[in-house]
């Protein structure tokens, strides 16, 4: 018996000896253990699913099998150090693909994150049974469809992260089983909602809490519930209808502040100071962090500024106007010596920026900007000794840029879109150590240049822009600070002075230079090498652009050298310019062809060449800007077709003007692909043919009002803002040439005019009801106005003259209320003009040459009118000045002197400017006969006059 017990004990050692023997296999002290071979293949197979890896983030995952390719070693794959399993997977890489269900294989999984990928569909049912789980992380993905309720039966979970996907629906009830959740996190489910917070009340464990998006207009009594979690500390109910909700607290319940929480954002909800019955049940000393941004309040109470723990409040967008004194006063409890940040931009704050705000000692970030206060800043202001970031732009403030400003300890200062005037005493001005971005946009600093600027002697941020200088630069300005400046904005200024060097005092990282709408001179020699945005345009510089080959860093984003005289070619060095979105070079001196460079411009969305002396036919490089929104070529020489590929690679663009040039050939079909086109300007070429019937399909000239694309480029990075350039456009408006800018996006226009298109205006193109002006004048149309034209309601102006246009007017242009300019002269039109508010308000001019047209506004009878009585002539007897024969001989007198000061001029222009005898000649061409007719019966007129 005893042996038998002996040899089982021994048996039962051997067997723990052996296993654990096995459990530590091939790993002996100081070895590294492989990874398991079943789960190597598991990853791979994972990985096989992948279609799509971005950043290359699985390329350390190689199916090679030896000791240098051990799984536990690869990106994202953590192993457990004494067996081997793989127990965490960290994969937020932007992969696409499928998430494979042999991730069920990894049995000792416990970390799965999946964040910030391209994964669709719905939330695979097989990580319902990952139940080792207790970190799960499917954020910023795209999956869509309902949350399933399996993800209830991960019950080890601590950390749960769904937010920014596209779920709708309501939030499962199983969720109440996760019952060790810490962390939940289903922010921005825009359009989920709760059918009741049962469930949330069984999280006891919960730490933080993000909701935000998710509509709690059922969830009564929220406010209790939440109290009911005793270890939450962060909670995030932003845009979630809490205003419609009904009961949101019930007072039966605990009703003394027990609030844990420390960081609170109930911002975007429309909530109303009524609010604060319930908010002061989740308010307690350990809030820290309060956001009411985007509400309707109209003012705090008095509890908020006894909390001695709150050190951040965001009062922004409220859009209820009440006096910032009395806020200030609300506040200035115990609240006054905790507060470091005071959030309260565009929140309809009035008043002045009195001396309450020295109660604020602990102040460190005041943003008050986009108000309405008034009247001047308080000198308290800049003896808050902790304060460093300040900005009250876009408000009513006004008087002089206070001298004290250099005793405060201010980092960042920004008084921009402010009636601030100069400082009185620039020799009172201290050291302005500390600063390091000053924005003072918009205010009244000129005339002189501020001599102050020269002790900013730590500034990266310089915006002296439209301030009324009206001055020389100083000497030693460009040389003037260490080399830390990465943003310099001195444009529209009247500033003069050379500049050659635009490279000393710039940071070697990405830097912003704009110098635009000023004076300034010279050829430009350096700049800095990590240029993010350079401005040079309406200014004086000439010389060429081979300063361009210095920008190598790949930073830049926007170029406009525009309204210059550069001369000289483009060089071909825009390989370094991948990150480049807008390259304006328009109204210089410029010429030579488009470098082939420019097919390495894959993110270029505006190019802008217009008025120069640039030639050739447009490069096929130029189809790999398949990002171009923006191509303005006009008053250039280039020739050849118009390329079929414009139409099939661009597609994007919604602004097209190749006009002023030698294009000749058909108008390409293809160029009906381009459905975003809301300007096209082909005028002033040699284009043959008809217009393509297809023009109907340029949806944004079909669809009226405002296009939904906008001619601002914003590029952003790590979500932050870095810069913007908006499009301007000059257009032919009303017979001279506008320049559109902010209202670029309302206009929809098509010009043809001055080319040698022939055929029927198609009916077609009376489907752009949205387009706005339209132009086919000097050109050869024959045949009838189409009768649907008076669909064009849209239509402000429309030329149709000097063509060969027959029939009648329609009698459906009585409706086109909208037109202020309108021309039809000098076609073989004939008939009563129809009646109509809009049509015989215009100047008879408007249809002269037309030798069947009848009825007002012309002079001439239908068959069938009353005759006008024709107005006596007054002689020079009734008259008692000059007589006919001296007005007679005057006109003659000026029209010699004026052709032949006009002809000289013209022939001049011939013998020195190819571009411009096109041109002329091409007017000529078209205007001969009409001009000859009219200058005629004009003097016949007068002829008769003076016999009467």
């Amino acid at each position: 018996m005893a042996n038998n017990i002996c040899h089982k004990f021994l048996h039962l050692v051997l067997s723990l000896f052996l296993l654990r023997l096995k459990v530590t296999r091939a790993a002996p002290l100081g070895h590294k253990l492989l990874c398991i071979d079943k789960e190597r293949h598991v990853l791979l197979h994972f990985k096989a699913n992948i279609h799509h890896d971005i950043f290359g983030y699985l390329s350390t995952w190689k199916h090679e099998q030896d000791a240098t390719n051990d799984c536990c070693s690869w990106d994202g794959v953590t192993c457990d150090n004494q067996t081997g399993h793989v127990t965490s997977l960290n994969l937020h890489g932007r992969l696409q693909g499928k998430i494979s269900p042999s991730l069920l294989n990894l049995s000792y999984l416990n970390h799965l994150d999946l964040a910030d990928n391209e994964f669709h569909g719905t939330i695979p049912s097989f990580i319902g049974s990952l139940t080792e789980l207790k970190y799960l992380d499917l954020s910023y993905n795209s999956f869509h469809g309902t949350i399933p309720s399996f993800i209830g039966s991960l019950t080890k979970l601590r950390y749960l992260d769904l937010s920014y996907n596209s779920f709708h629906g309501t939030i499962p009830s199983e969720f109440g089983n996760i019952t060790n959740l810490q962390d939940l996190s289903l922010g921005t489910l825009v359009g989920y909602s709760i059918e009741n917070l049962d469930w949330l009340s069984r999280l006891s464990h919960l730490e933080k809490l993000d909701m935000a998006g998710v509509s709690l207009v059922k969830g009564s009594h929220w406010v209790n519930v939440i109290q009911s979690l005793h270890k939450l500390s962060y909670l995030n109910l932003m845009a979630c209808d809490l205003t419609h909700v009904k009961h949101p607290y019930s007072s039966y319940a605990n009703s003394s502040p027990s609030s844990s929480i420390s960081r609170l954002d109930l911002g975007y909800n429309n909530l109303n100071s009524s609010m604060y019955r319930w908010l002061s049940q989740l308010t307690s000393h350990r809030l820290v962090d309060l956001d009411l941004s985007g509400n309707k309040l109209d003012g705090i109470p008095r509890y908020l500024g006894n909390l001695y723990g709150l050190t951040s409040l965001d009062f922004s967008y409220n859009d209820v106007a009440f006096k910032f004194s009395d806020f200030l006063y609300n506040l200035s409890g115990r609240t006054s010596d905790s507060l470091q940040a005071l959030y309260a931009q565009d929140s309809q704050f009035i008043g002045p920026l009195s001396d309450d705000i020295q109660n604020f000692t602990s102040l460190v970030y005041l943003y008050l900007s986009d108000n309405l206060l008034n009247g001047t800043i308080s000198e308290k202001v800049w003896e808050l000794p902790k304060l460093q970031y300040f900005t009250v732009y876009s408000n009513s403030l006004k008087g002089a840029l206070s001298e004290n400003i250099g005793k405060s300890k201010l980092l960042i200062l920004d008084l921009s879109n402010n009636s601030i005037e100069g400082v009185p005493s620039e020799d009172r001005m201290p050291n302005l150590s500390y600063i390091e971005y000053i924005d003072l946009w918009s205010c009244k600093l000129g005339p002189a240049f501020p001599k102050w600027i020269e002790s900013l002697k730590n500034i990266t941020y310089l915006d002296i822009a439209n301030t009324g200088i009206s001055d020389t630069m100083p000497v030693g300005f460009w040389n003037m600070w260490p080399s830390r400046l990465n943003s310099l904005d001195l444009s529209s200024n009247n500033i003069t002075g050379k500049v050659t060097d635009l490279l000393s005092n710039f940071d070697s990282g990405p830097s912003n230079i704009i110098l635009s709408s000023n004076n300034f001179y010279g050829s430009i020699e350096h700049v800095a090498s990590g240029l993010s945005r350079l401005d040079l345009s309406r200014n004086k510089f000439y010389g060429d652009l081979s300063f361009l080959c210095q920008i190598i860093d790949g930073f830049l984003l926007f170029l406009d050298l525009s309204h210059n005289s550069f001369t000289g070619k483009i060089p071909d060095c825009l390989w370094h310019f991948k990150e480049l979105r807008v390259l304006n070079l328009g109204q210089n001196n410029l010429s030579g062809r488009i470098p082939s460079s420019v097919e390495h411009l894959i993110n270029l969305e505006v190019l802008t060449l217009y008025n120069n002396n640039f030639s050739g036919e447009l490069p096929l490089s130029l189809r790999n800007c398949t990002m171009l929104t923006f191509l303005d070529l006009k008053g250039n020489t280039f020739y050849g077709y118009v390329p079929n590929w414009i139409g099939e690679k661009l597609s994007r663009l919604y602004v097209l003007s190749l006009a002023s040039n030698n294009f000749f050939g058909a108008i390409p079909l293809q160029l009906c692909h381009l459905v975003k086109l809301q300007i096209l300007d082909l005028s002033i070429n040699n284009l043959y043919g008809t217009i393509p019937s297809c023009f109907n399909n340029l949806t944004a000239m079909v669809q009226g009002g405002l296009s939904p694309h906008h001619n601002v480029h914003v590029v952003y990075a790590n979500h932050s803002f870095i810069s913007e350039y908006v499009d301007s456009e000059m257009i032919n408006w009303q017979g001279s040439v506008s320049e559109f800018r902010s209202t670029l996006g309302m206009v929809k226009s098509i010009d043809l005019s001055s080319n040698n298109l022939s055929g029927s205006i198609p009916y077609e193109l009376t489907d752009l009801h949205g387009l706005i002006s339209l132009n086919l004048s000097v050109n050869a149309f024959h045949d009838e106005i189409p009768p649907e034209i008076g669909l064009m309601k849209s239509l402000l102006q429309l030329d149709l003259s000097r063509n060969n246009l027959s029939g009648q007017i329609p009698t459906s242009m009585s409706q086109m209320t909208s037109l202020d300019y309108l021309d039809i002269s000098c076609n073989k039109l004939s008939g009563r003009i129809p009646l109509s508010t809009q049509l015989q308000s215009f100047d008879p001019s408007t249809y002269t040459d037309n030798k069947g047209l009848c009825g007002p506004p012309l002079t001439k009878y239908c068959p069938g009118d009353k005759e006008f009585e024709i107005p006596r002539v007054v002689d020079q007897s009734e008259s008692g000045g000059k007589g006919v024969g001296e007005l007679e001989r005057w006109f003659y007198i000026g029209g010699a002197t004026g052709f032949a000061t006009g002809f000289s001029i013209a022939c001049g222009a011939l013998l020195v400017n190819r571009r411009g005898s096109n041109v002329v000649f091409h007017f000529f061409g078209g205007l001969k006969d009409c001009a000859y007719v009219k200058v005629m019966v004009f003097v016949t007129k007068w002829q008769q006059a003076a016999h009467a």
